[in-house]
């Protein structure tokens, strides 16, 4: 029985070394194809542009909270973002003191150019390298891969 536990446990090591390298890779290579490295922004800067667009109009100290950095730190970020004319800032008209960042046409536009280059690089990846009797098995890695960035492994959930 433990020696079973044991391989299991090392199988998993494995898996999820192998996994956490591969998702690296296509991730880097993704952002190559979509033109990222090329667009001059450092990847935090477009992340950070990526929540502002999806979040809608928003204030710093919320995209701090989201993406677990400090105020100082997505201060930074904004000026940068700000200074290349990708986002703006507008008074809160629930709170005069603060600011609602939001993203100009310009950081529209740049996003929508890296998505679509993305969008297309993967497509083609697709067509090329995965049969049509592997796009069941490529609809299932992603629902597992969904499944893993969703896992809640708090203290109290039960890790099989």
């Amino acid at each position: 029985m433990a020696k079973m536990a044991i391989k299991r446990e090392r199988e998993t090591a494995e898996a999820a070394i192998g996994l956490a390298l591969a998702v690296s890779r296509l991730r880097s290579r993704i952002r190559v194809e979509a033109g990222v490295r090329s667009a001059g922004i450092p990847i935090s800067q477009l992340a950070l542009l990526e929540r502002i667009l999806g979040d809608g109009p928003t204030t710093a100290s919320s995209l701090a909270a989201s993406e677990h950095v400090s105020q100082q730190a997505i201060a930074q970020s904004l000026t940068a973002l700000k200074a290349a004319g990708l986002v703006q800032a507008k008074p809160d008209p629930k709170d005069g003191r603060k600011s609602l960042m939001s993203a100009t046409p310009a950081g529209r536009r740049l996003l929508e150019s890296l998505r679509s280059s993305r969008e297309a690089w993967l497509m083609r990846a697709i067509d090329a390298t995965v049969g049509a009797d592997e796009r069941a098995a490529l609809d299932k890695a992603i629902e597992l891969l969904e499944r893993l960035a969703d896992a809640d492994l708090s203290p109290e959930i039960e890790i099989r």
